[in-house]
Formats: structure tokens, sequence, C-alpha cells
């Protein structure tokens, strides 16, 4: 159970802030739901509180993963011979669950896949979305500025 102030990140969506908890009626049907706002897009999404598990709703992770998101980003990798639909749904349900590391993998196998043989318009995209999730939770994590965050990734994402 989460409470108003909390820092959650909600899969596919990116990081934010449980706003506050409301009860609504929708079609006759009563449910008490997170209203949590999620600065990346200026979002407000309302969650079920009986939907939290299977949406994967979860604490913002602390500092001390920091290292590991960014070891991911920095290491070498490899290209990945699958073929287009394989690899974009692999990173698909890395995405979709949720964990920032997971995230950080397809951000950085991406990144190398483009500078290497280009991306589709689909990937680009994917890309995109991937690294606003990957940034929302870093702002939280670090207290820091979405600019600042950015830059320092950019500085990382011209390494790969």
């Amino acid at each position: 159970m989460f409470n108003i102030g909390d820092r959650v990140v909600y899969p596919m969506h990116g990081a934010g802030v449980i706003e506050a908890i409301e009860e609504k009626e929708i079609l006759g049907d009563k449910k008490k739901y997170y209203v949590m706002n999620i600065p990346a897009g200026d979002m407000k999404v309302m969650v079920p509180l009986d939907n939290v598990q299977k949406v994967g709703l979860r604490d913002v992770v602390g500092k001390s993963a920091l290292d590991k998101v960014y070891g991911i980003l920095e290491s070498e990798g490899e290209l990945s011979n699958t073929n287009w639909n394989r690899r974009y749904r692999a990173n698909m349900e890395k995405i979709k669950s949720g964990s920032v590391f997971k995230v950080a993998e397809v951000v950085h196998s991406l990144l190398l896949r483009d500078r290497v043989k280009g991306l589709s318009t689909g990937e680009k995209r994917m890309l995109e979305t991937a690294k606003q999730i990957l940034i929302s939770e870093l702002v939280m994590v670090q207290g820091a500025d979405q600019n600042e965050v950015m830059s320092d990734l950019e500085r990382l994402f011209n390494k790969v």
C-alpha cells in the first residue's frame, strides 16, 4: 500500500508522485484510486488500488541502484542478431516489466543499434519512450532537474 507523497513508477509511463487517494464510482462500481502525477509528459494517472500488482506500480529505486543503471548505460554491449520483430517484442517486455535496469538495457541496446545500423521508425519511438521512462525515474532518485539528468545521459549516450 502506498501513501500520499510516495514516489512510484508506473511501467510504460514513468515515475511520479501519488497526490491523492480518491474513491470514484464508475458504472455503479465504487473503487479507490491512487491519483498520480507524472511530470514527464505532464500526466495525471488514476490507478485502482486493487490493480496495483497487476500494473506493476512500484517504489522508485534508491540511490544505490544508480551505479548499476549507469553501468548498464556505459557498458560496451553487443548488437543483437535477432530479427526486428523479435527484438521489438523483447524490448517491449523489458519496458513493461517496470524494472529501471531493464529499461536501461533497452535504451543502451537501441542506442548501440542506432549507431551501427540505424533504427526503424517503431524502434525510434520505443527508444524515446524508454529514455523518458528512464529519465523520469532518475530525476526522482537524484532529486535533480530533468534537463540536468538529460544532459548527463546525453554525454553517456555519446560514448555508446
